[in-house]
């Protein structure tokens, strides 16, 4: 056979092998099935809104960092159950430290995500997401986790398709897909678009169907680009009708750089729902006020005018400029009542007595991004009877009480 005829039956024999199936799935079928040992959590069109917990990361983390590196695993016990508590349907693991004693990840990481899994997983039955750049660690996580985890992530990048999706054929688990490659992270939104194409049908040739596939459009600050929100939301609606693929994204990315940034994600999440999104890696947990808040509370009122000792205690200013955990402001409350003469047991259990003095649990307390995503969810008709919006806002009952009226009171006596 001539070289010429070679290539042809070559290019015969692409024309004549089946083509994976791009058509975009049905709302019905577009469901990816995540798992724990005992819990389903389906990420889809017509599903809530799927929260995934991001608080169990160190990146950025070095006091997190520091603990995970001499095998301390509280403050993961903790990020782990606050989360849950708050409404994270899914938590995202990475074990990403960079070990003082050994800077290779490669030997660190992979026997640190086991740990974290495995840790993880006797606190919570929620599915989860192993998240990381190394492959090994990726495998390790796969390996610990119990179900069916979403792995987070790969990308249009070429040693990352061939390191990442054979692993999620062979563990049978669906996985962020990132829309940048080779190039970098274009902010022109049609080649991220094509980035996502390459993924899927990339993931296709592995057999993998599009409803495993959840794209990250990747969100830019919109501080630095004014069309960013417009971007991701176009996006969005594009990956649903052509591609057929769930969407996340990390959803803080929006706000970088700006002031009063709960503001920016909370109308960004309920927009980017709104326009076809179904998940977000984010954190649920409202965090208290820090140092440098309260620092620069305090800058703010000596630019009127007011001073201040150089020696000034900035931990019990908080409360009294507004600024503080609630735990600290039940306890200036109370200290308040005190001086009116009202007497609070000593042994009352705060979390509870918060919400009778007009305050907030002082753990476990939802952001408001995710009050945003819950109202979203009843407003779209994702959530019909509206329940998990009644669940979230629920008032407190009294203690040993039944509800409003308490006990027994109020019930309808059965007749004789």
């Amino acid at each position: 056979m001539q070289p010429g005829q070679c290539r042809a039956a070559d290019w015969l024999r692409n024309l004549l092998r089946p083509q994976p199936d791009l058509s975009p799935e049905s709302p019905d079928m577009t469901r990816t099935v995540l798992e724990s040992a005992t819990k389903t959590v389906v990420i889809g069109f017509d599903e809530p809104f799927c929260v995934i917990g991001e608080r169990i990361n160190p990146t950025g983390r070095k006091i997190l960092a520091a603990e995970l590196e001499a095998g301390n695993f509280s403050t993961v016990e903790k990020d782990a159950i606050e989360q849950v508590a708050c409404g994270a349907q899914v938590l995202d693991i990475n074990a990403g430290v960079v070990y003082n004693s050994n800077p290779n990840p490669n030997e660190t990481e992979p026997p640190l995500m086991t740990s974290v899994v495995e840790l993880v997983q006797r606190l919570v039955d929620v599915p989860l997401c192993i998240d990381s750049s190394v492959p090994g660690a990726l495998e390790a996580g796969l390996k610990a986790a119990n179900g069916r985890p979403l792995l987070n992530s790969v990308t249009g990048e070429e040693d990352r398709l061939e390191l990442v999706l054979p692993l999620v054929k062979k563990y049978n688990v669906p996985v962020v897909a990132i829309s940048n490659d080779d190039t970098g992270i274009s902010e022109d939104p049609d080649v991220r678009f094509a980035v996502a194409k390459k993924i899927v049908e990339r993931a296709a040739d592995f057999g993998i169907p599009a409803h495993d596939i959840v794209v990250d459009p990747l969100v830019m600050p919109i501080g630095a680009m004014g069309t960013a929100g417009l971007q991701v939301f176009s996006l969005v609606r594009r990956l649903r009708e052509e591609l057929g693929v769930n969407t996340t994204c990390g959803a803080s990315n929006i706000s970088f750089g700006l002031p009063n940034r709960h503001g920016i994600n909370n109308a960004f999440l309920a927009m980017a729902s709104a326009a076809g999104m179904t998940s977000a890696i984010m954190n649920p947990v409202a965090m208290p006020p820090t140092r440098k808040t309260i620092t620069e509370r305090l800058d703010a009122l000596k630019a009127f005018g007011i001073t201040a000792p150089d020696d000034l205690d900035i931990g019990a200013l908080g409360p009294l400029v507004g600024l503080a955990t609630n735990e600290e402001l039940i306890r200036e409350r109370v200290a308040r009542l005190a001086d009116l003469g009202i007497t609070v047991p000593e042994d009352a259990d705060i979390s509870k007595l918060g919400p009778l003095l007009g305050l907030g649990k002082t753990s476990g307390v939802a952001s408001d991004e995710i009050l945003s995503i819950r109202a979203a969810d009843f407003l779209l008709n994702h959530d019909p009877s509206g329940g998990n919006w009644i669940r979230m806002n629920k008032p407190i009952a009294a203690p040993g009480g039944g509800g409003a009226r308490g006990g027994r009171e109020g019930r309808r006596r059965r007749r004789g």
